[in-house]
């Protein structure tokens, strides 16, 4: 029988937040295969059209990937309150995306959009239920 120890719950919030940041990725990158878009990009007619507007995105999307870190580093109670607000933010944010890239070209992003939701919403879900300290006399 293998051994299967038990994994502590910053472990488990950063695995879960490494992972939406790959999903992340993969679906801005394979975006780039969609008919049109390598055209958006080079004359400048597309959705992140300002530097405002990219600067957005960028605070938007370093959010996930310092929370990797964050969720290891910061005391229990704070790394507690931003898992279940930053996780609640994304889960509707990602619902919110899949929901409106609803065509035949953007299949692969909505499945990426909701596996998204799924694994930000597994992060709400740890954070709530973070173990208590029990203490012994």
């Amino acid at each position: 029988m293998l051994e299967n120890p038990k994994v502590n719950i910053k472990i488990k919030l950063a695995a879960l937040w490494a992972s939406v940041t790959f999903c992340y990725l993969y679906g801005d990158y394979f975006e780039l295969y969609t008919p049109g878009k390598i055209d958006s990009l080079l004359t400048g007619k597309n959705i992140l059209d300002s530097p405002t507007k990219i600067l957005i995105a960028s605070i938007i999307l370093a959010i996930s990937s310092v929370m990797v870190a964050a969720s290891v580093l910061l005391k229990p109670k704070l790394n507690r309150i931003l898992n279940i607000i930053f996780g609640l933010f994304f889960t509707l944010m990602m619902v919110f995306i899949g929901i409106n890239s609803m065509t035949e070209w953007y299949s692969f992003y909505v499945f990426l959009a909701f596996l998204e939701s799924i694994l930000t919403f597994l992060i709400v879900w740890y954070a709530f239920k973070w173990p208590k300290h029990i203490k012994q006399y």
